[in-house]
Order: C-alpha cells, then sequence, then structure tokens
C-alpha cells in the first residue's frame, strides 16, 4: 500500500522535526537540546491531528500524546507502546491507521530518522524548527532533497530566558 503525496483520498501528510545548524535531530534516543517554544510550536501544529512516531520516539517520550491519536510503528510485534498508544507494524499500516482516526486527514509525522526517511516520498508539508546552534547527535536529518520542497513560512525566535538557542519555524511545502 502506498500513499502518493496529495493523496486523493484528501490526507496531507505533514513531516514535524528539529534539527540544528548541522542537521543533527537526536542523541541517545532523546532531543539534544531543551527548547519550551519549539515544544509549544509542536504541540500546536500536531494537536487534534493523528502523530505517526516509530519506536524509540516513543520511547523517549514515554506516553502517549494527549488531544491526537498516536500511532507507532515498529517491525517487532510484541512491542507494548504506551496506553492509548495503536501499534502499526510498518509506516504504511501507521498512515493507514492515522488516516481513520479522528482528525486523519491531517497527518503528522514525527520521528524517528527512519520513519522519516521513509515518510518524505508521502509528505506533503515539512514543518522544520531549524535550531541556530550546534550540538553532539548521533541521528541526522535525512536528506529531503531540496529542490522538491518551496518555504512557505516562516518564524525567526532570539534566544530569551526561555529558550537558550535562536531558533527558526520554517515550513515547506511540495512542488515536486
Amino acid at each position: 500500500m502506498t500513499y502518493p503525496a496529495n493523496d486523493p483520498k484528501g490526507a496531507r501528510v505533514t513531516i514535524v522535526l528539529a534539527a540544528d545548524d548541522g542537521d543533527g535531530i537526536g542523541q541517545d534516543g532523546g532531543l539534544p537540546w531543551h527548547l519550551p517554544g519549539d515544544l509549544a510550536f509542536f504541540k500546536r501544529v500536531t494537536r487534534g491531528h493523528p502523530v505517526v512516531m516509530g519506536r524509540t520516539t516513543h520511547d523517549a517520550i514515554g506516553r502517549a500524546l494527549p488531544g491526537r491519536t498516536n500511532v507507532v510503528v515498529s517491525r517487532n510485534p510484541a512491542y507494548q507502546p504506551a496506553e492509548g498508544c495503536v501499534l502499526a507494524g510498518s509506516l504504511d499500516e501507521g498512515l493507514a491507521q492515522a488516516r481513520a482516526a479522528p482528525g486523519g486527514e491531517d497527518i503528522m509525522v514525527i520521528g524517528g530518522a527512519a520513519i522519516f526517511e521513509q515518510a518524505l516520498s508521502y509528505a506533503d508539508v515539512f514543518y522544520l524548527t531549524r535550531v541556530h546552534a550546534s550540538f553532539p547527535a548521533d541521528t541526522a536529518l535525512p536528506d529531503p532533497d531540496w529542490a522538491s520542497w518551496r518555504e512557505t513560512w516562516r518564524d525567526e525566535r532570539a534566544a530569551d530566558d526561555a529558550n537558550a538557542h535562536p531558533h527558526t519555524f520554517l515550513r515547506y511545502e511540495r512542488v515536486s
């Protein structure tokens, strides 16, 4: 089962992630930074829509995110996600489950790197929080082939008392 971008069923697949200036997105299964502004942005963008994530991302979160259907992708059928989460054996299965969930006309893919890489061919929209610093990272942003994407919105934020690093919220839409 495949779902091309601009799926005729009307569902839109959106990738939501943060990366530092070196394209690092994770360290030891979690984020290498703490930015409350990015967490608030993530919540605002994803709330009310199903989220699809890999097992490692789910383990890092440790619970179901409230206000949205949580689909966890794992090749291990014995894996037990947190209460309130749905298990899928593949990204295709996870997208199908998300489409059937409340808010399934907009599906949010939230990590990790392997799920992002698989979802790039399905995605119509890409939200990227660019953290303007470099951190040790063992996981990197998969190459989204930037020629296929057009920036449609940006919001630049300076460091402040709550957010130690400047960052930019970016929205890209698929052009090809």
